[in-house]
């Protein structure tokens, strides 16, 4: 049974809004055929998504972002102290990829809503990392 969540990386949302991105249209594509699942991440996502909207000058992606999440149209998964100890396994376990912050706390997301169903631009992490240590990611991205 498909999850009503979809799990967003920091990848589709920097492709989504990001026009010359090489993921733009795939994202835009992608972003209609999921308008009906709730989308979910993470405040490490979030704070990935905009350094790199500063960085690149991109102001108004910021602001948008943030109107998305006051809106409600992008849950926020909120990482627990009981969690903590998970994250820092991941971080070892994968740190030959690395494994950075924003994606291990994607991966305790996955595990907690029982389900691996992504949006992400980062394809070998993806397809890489386990949740409840055996179950693949499914990218909907790719």
């Amino acid at each position: 049974m498909k999850s009503q969540f979809i799990i967003i990386d920091t990848g589709f949302l920097v492709a989504l809004h990001t026009k010359n991105d090489k993921y733009h249209k795939k994202a835009m594509e992608i972003s209609k055929q999921i308008q009906n699942r709730r989308w979910i991440t993470s405040w490490p996502v979030i704070v990935e998504a905009c350094h790199f909207f500063a960085q690149k000058n991109n102001f108004q992606a910021i602001l948008l972002l943030i109107s998305v999440l006051e809106n409600d149209l992008l849950e926020l998964f909120q990482i627990e102290k009981t969690h903590f100890a998970s994250i820092k396994t991941l971080l070892l376990k994968y740190k030959d990829l690395p494994m950075d912050l924003a994606d291990a706390s994607l991966v305790i997301l996955a595990h907690e809503l029982n389900s691996g169903d992504i949006v992400s631009t980062d394809q070998r992490d993806f397809k890489t990392y386990r949740w409840k240590n055996h179950h693949p990611f499914h990218n909907l991205l790719v």
